[in-house]
């Protein structure tokens, strides 16, 4: 019945979603109404209203509406391949990367001065620290030194409430509240260059508060895609390359150790 109906431009989608936001939102039936002969689905009933009160604002005149760019949200677990996946497609599709996580590093690196969460695998080297230790007046002004430092560094590094929320999302996994999410994830919908060209979002949403945001937002993806793997596949991906970062800290803390041990006993020469 549908296919021997007159559909309106924008077929099945809100016009005015898609005028307004660029966006193929899938219209309801409950929601449509007819315009010179054509029917058309709107997202909501205030859609609908905003569509009568100028219905020439929403349609096509001169040539088609145009079409938005692809947009594919892509989620998985935690080495499921997905940054691997979503690079081939975007260099394919000629569209964005978006990498989510790396993305909200890359917003409090400046203050933070290094990566945070519990995927980073860095591990502070105590021995380093120890080196420079040659005679009881230089350990005290050295212990001053860097209490001054700390305190410089405690200053320097105030975090703004959306860098906090941040933060705590990557080391603790707490939700971004809806007010943070509307920096970023707004942009990449309706501003330049990614409104024109599209975009392959990696790693977003990652829980159903965020599933339920974008669709408050009227920010629907084209293409949702999850990535589902086993955990041996995982295992066999992300453990060989953690071990060996892991032997080369050890080898670095024995040798830093060793440097150690041979600076004290020159000491004590």
């Amino acid at each position: 019945k549908e296919k021997k109906r007159h559909m309106g431009d924008t077929k099945h989608f809100c016009p005015v979603s898609l005028k307004e936001n660029f966006v193929l939102y899938p219209g309801l039936y409950e929601h449509a109404a007819k315009y010179r002969e054509k029917i058309y689905y709107f997202s909501t009933s205030e859609c609908r209203d905003k569509f009568f009160k100028n219905p020439e604002e929403y349609v096509a005149h001169n040539e088609p509406i145009q079409a938005p760019p692809l947009r594919v949200c892509l989620f998985g677990t935690h080495g499921a391949g997905k940054t691997a996946c979503a690079r081939q497609v975007a260099d394919k599709l000629g569209i964005f990367h978006i990498q989510f996580e790396e993305y909200l590093q890359e917003l409090i690196l400046p203050k933070t001065k290094k990566k945070v969460g519990p995927h980073v695998n860095e591990e502070p080297d105590d021995y380093d620290n120890k080196m420079p230790i040659l005679s009881q007046e230089l350990e005290d002004f050295s212990q001053t030194m860097t209490k001054t430092e700390t305190e410089k560094s405690k200053q320097e590094v105030e975090l703004t409430d959306e860098e906090e929320a941040i933060k705590a999302n990557l080391m603790d996994n707490e939700a971004l509240p809806p007010e943070v999410l509307d920096n970023i994830v707004l942009d990449w919908w309706r501003k330049e260059p990614f409104r024109s060209t599209g975009f392959i979002l990696d790693g977003f949403p990652r829980t159903v508060d965020e599933a339920h945001y974008l669709s408050e937002r009227g920010l629907c993806p084209d293409v949702a895609i999850y990535i589902q793997v086993e955990e041996s596949d995982v295992l066999d991906r992300l453990f060989p390359p953690r071990l060996k970062k892991w032997k080369e800290r050890q080898y670095k803390k024995m040798e830093n150790k060793k440097k150690l041990k041979d600076l004290k006993a020159k000491i004590r020469v």
